[in-house]
């Protein structure tokens, strides 16, 4: 089913009771419903640790003395999966509470090509209304508006308008996918505060959030210690004309960026969330609420600096140490909670340290495999204008034609591309547009789904390219190191693919299952704890037992 199909038959569904067979006997069904069960949680926290993956968790559960040590007593999924091939933050956090894959929740990427317009071709940013853009500004209205499923939040919110949907994050990208459409607050990082829609005053606690940030900022912090266990991985390593290695987040006065790529966001926005936990209430309504939290500090770090480095080892401990601080914070108030933490796409680390840890079967992507050396190669065999001939958002992943050439000519080029990818050191696999459609959608365990059956679950017709190129396992889609951005995801690879998720509920019967779940089981196994009854086919997720006795949290008998 295409994607805005199924949007707009759950439009529907939200909007009118379905009618049954014999709906001229009996009175119509609502869409969605909520009978909450007794003793079922007053507060859903669902957390999301940006770049965090299965291989990080499992690195460090034995150093973890925090927050972690509470999620690993309750129902552990160690490899849990973004079981699609595009693992990008947003992608990766519409999965998380709209228990679809990008393939259905339209959000294939970070950004897209766009070429509707009479302008020429644009890349669309993920969460951006592209309706309210500013000719020659490079700033952008955050929303929504992409996003083609409701959410967790948004459909408590149909069943009961009194719950409360909330989400705060460190990017806009997180708050937004998994907060939704229909939302009550939403807070983000941005330059240096927090900020929320367009359209919107930010509230006395996002006020006071921002006032102790600009005090921190305006004195400057000493760095972070350093755990014995990080010693040994203090040390700098060249990558290009970047030394990282051995950063330790020395906070220096007027500097919020070296705020943000720091332990210091993810604590900030825990603190928010927290004071607005009191300021809305949460967890003390007649039913259920909804808080998001979206970590953001563990990607910026990772993308910095690498995953292998003093600097993630301190930013995990630290992160550890917020969330304990966190969990208690709801405990002192008397909160009747459950949480489910995941992490929207794992990560990589630099070819530099990795050649030095065992690992020499990893590069950086060469020049060929860009759209201009495509584009400069193909217009040239052809006799057509290279610019925009073909078009990317980077190295890898989808890739656009120019809208106006012949269908015919098109898929010459794109199997001529095919063949000249096929014969780069750093390419796997090139899949059309149309293979993927044609590949049915993926069942069963998503370890041994191919990369076909990867790259369709990432497969959405109102925004996928032409084709889709897939780099070697160990090969970064980032052909040169900068400040900033040594290190990155967005394979089809396990490493950027799976992710653990845990859930915790004071008194559950823990254990730990190794096999292989979703993050799109996140939302139908919440929605069961609280009683909703979702439409049959809104998810593309199923719901997890979360007790690991005798009962069954999905209200089936054993």
């Amino acid at each position: 089913m295409k994607a805005l199909t199924r949007y707009a038959a759950v439009l529907l569904a939200c909007a009118a009771p379905i009618l049954p067979l014999a709906a001229q006997e009996v009175s119509p069904a609502p869409a969605v419903s909520q009978q909450v069960p007794a003793g079922a949680p007053k507060l859903l926290v669902a957390i999301s640790i940006d770049q965090f993956s299965a291989d990080i968790f499992a690195q460090y559960r034995q150093h973890f003395t925090g927050g972690f040590v509470r999620l690993t007593q309750g129902a552990v999924f160690p490899a849990g999966y973004q079981s699609h091939a595009a693992t990008e933050t947003c992608p990766g956090h519409s999965t998380i509470l709209t228990g679809n894959r990008p393939a259905h929740t339209g959000i294939i990427a970070n950004s897209w090509i766009d070429q509707t317009v009479t302008t020429g071709p644009k890349v669309v940013y993920c969460a951006e209304d592209v309706s309210k853009r500013t000719a020659g500004s490079r700033d952008y209205v955050a929303s929504p508006v992409h996003l083609l499923v409701p959410t967790l939040g948004e459909w408590m919110k149909k069943a009961n308008p009194a719950a409360r949907n909330i989400a705060v994050s460190g990017k806009d990208r997180g708050a937004l996918m998994m907060g939704g459409h229909d939302i009550d607050q939403v807070y983000w990082w941005k330059g240096k505060q927090f900020v929320t829609l367009a359209g919107r005053q930010l509230g006395p606690t996002a006020v006071a959030q921002n006032a102790e940030i600009d005090r921190l900022l305006a004195k400057g912090a000493g760095e972070f210690p350093l755990p014995a266990y990080c010693r040994r991985a203090d040390r700098a390593v060249q990558a290009g004309d970047v030394s990282v290695g051995n950063g330790h987040f020395a906070l220096k006065a007027g500097e919020p960026e070296q705020f943000r790529v720091s332990p210091r966001l993810d604590r900030a926005t825990l603190d928010l969330a927290v004071k607005l936990v009191d300021e809305q209430k949460l967890g003390r309504n007649t039913v259920p609420d909804l808080l998001a939290v979206s970590l953001s500090a563990t990607d910026y770090v990772g993308h910095a600096t690498g995953t292998e480095g003093a600097e993630m080892c301190i930013q995990l401990t630290q992160l550890d140490l917020a969330l304990g601080d966190f969990f208690a914070s709801l405990d002192k108030r008397g909160i009747d909670y459950a949480v489910v933490l995941t992490a929207d796409h794992g990560g990589f680390d630099i070819p530099e340290r990795l050649h030095e840890q065992g690992l020499e079967k990893t590069s950086r992507v060469g020049p060929e495999v860009s759209a201009e050396a495509l584009s400069a190669t193909l217009g040239k065999r052809y006799g057509l204008e290279p610019k925009s001939l073909i078009l990317s958002d980077g190295p890898a992943g989808d890739y656009w034609l120019r809208k106006d050439l012949d269908i015919g000519l098109k898929g010459k080029i794109i199997d001529d591309a095919s063949a000249i990818l096929m014969t780069s050191p750093f390419v796997e696999k090139v899949l059309s547009a149309a293979e993927i459609a044609a590949t049915p959608m993926p069942q069963g365990s998503p370890e041994t789904w191919t990369l076909a059956e990867r790259a369709r679950a990432s497969y959405n017709p109102l925004h996928s390219g032409d084709f889709v190129v897939m780099l070697k396992r160990g090969v970064v889609a980032i052909p040169q190191a900068r400040k900033g951005y040594v290190a990155t995801h967005g394979s089809p690879w396990d490493y950027d693919r799976r992710v653990p998720i845990l859930f915790w509920r004071k008194g559950m019967t823990g254990f730990e299952q190794p096999s292989g779940v979703e993050t799109v089981d996140i939302a139908p196994s919440l929605a069961a704890l609280i009683g909703l009854k979702i439409p049959q086919g809104a998810f593309d997720g199923r719901c997890l037992d979360l007790d690991g006795g005798v009962g069954n949290t999905c209200g089936v008998v054993k």
